[in-house]
C-alpha cells in the first residue's frame, strides 16, 4: 500500500471478526513514504479461517498490514499457499497513477537536501512493478523497505526505525506521511511526527492521531509541516 498512488489496495479481510522527513547531527532532513491506496477489494475466507466470532464487526481492516502477519493471524496454513497466489494475481493486474502533486512535493524535498526512503507493508514483486511504472518517481528515493526486511508488521514502528537508520536520521526528526492507522500508529510509536494522509480514512477520524491531516499533495511544501527545517 502507498500514500502517493491511486493504486488499488487489496486488503485480506477475514469476515466474522499504509514519509518521514527529519533532521539529525549528520543530516537535517530525510523522508520515508509510505504508498498509499483509494479502492479497496476484499477477500473473505472460507469457513475454515481464524476469525473471532465474538467480534461484533463482520471485517478485520487489516490495511498497513504484511502479508505474512495477515496470513498468520487469520487464515489456516492450508490456505496460505492459495491466498498467496490469488492475491499475486490481483496485483498483477494493478496500475499505480500517481496523487496530484507528488512529484512537485518530492522535488522540494529533493532540491532542500532531504533524503527519502519507503516503507511499505507490500512485498518486492509489487513494489518493483510500481517502481518500473514509475522510474521518475523511484529515483527519489534512497530505500524501500518491504515487508522482507521487517518481522513485526506495522502497527510496530520496526520499518519506520529501520528506514531512520538507513537515512542517518534521529526517528524524533522524522516526518512519517501515513494514510491507515496501523501506519499513523507505527509513526507514533517510532518517534516520528506523523501526517495523515486523507486519502483512505476522513480526516475527521485522523486528526486526533497525526501531528498534521492532509488530504492532497498538491501545493504542499516542505516549510508547511510542523517544525520542519532544512539539513
Amino acid at each position: 500500500s502507498c500514500s502517493f498512488f491511486k493504486s488499488e489496495n487489496i486488503s485480506l479481510l477475514p469476515a466474522g471478526s499504509s514519509p518521514a522527513i527529519g533532521s539529525s547531527n549528520t543530516r537535517n532532513s530525510g523522508c520515508i513514504a509510505k504508498t498509499p491506496a483509494i479502492a479497496t477489494r476484499r477477500f473473505c475466507p472460507p469457513d475454515n479461517a481464524k476469525t473471532d466470532t465474538s467480534s461484533s464487526s463482520s471485517l478485520i481492516p487489516t490495511k498497513g498490514t504484511t502479508l505474512p502477519s495477515i496470513l498468520s493471524q487469520y487464515y489456516p496454513e492450508a490456505l496460505h499457499e492459495p491466498v498467496k497466489k490469488l492475491l499475486a494475481s490481483s496485483e498483477a493486474d494493478m496500475s499505480y497513477p500517481i496523487f496530484d502533486g507528488i512529484l512537485t512535493f518530492l522535488e522540494h524535498l529533493r532540491q532542500a537536501g532531504v533524503p527519502m526512503a519507503i516503507v511499505t507493508s507490500s512485498g518486492d514483486a509489487k513494489m518493483r512493478r510500481l517502481m518500473d511504472a514509475h522510474p521518475d518517481f523511484a529515483a527519489y528515493f534512497d530505500d524501500v523497505i518491504t515487508d522482507t526486511r521487517v518481522k513485526r508488521s506495522k502497527p510496530d514502528p520496526e520499518g519506520y526505525l529501520l528506514a531512520a537508520s538507513s537515512l542517518g536520521v534521529a526517528p524524533e526528526h522524522c516526518y512519517v506521511f501515513e494514510d491507515s492507522f496501523n501506519g499513523i500508529r507505527a509513526g507514533r510509536a517510532a518517534g516520528c511526527r506523523v501526517v495523515a494522509v486523507a486519502t483512505s480514512n476522513p480526516a475527521y477520524a485522523l486528526a486526533s492521531l497525526a501531528d498534521m491531516v492532509i488530504d492532497s499533495f498538491a501545493g504542499l511544501l516542505p516549510e508547511h509541516l510542523p517544525g520542519f527545517s532544512k539539513p
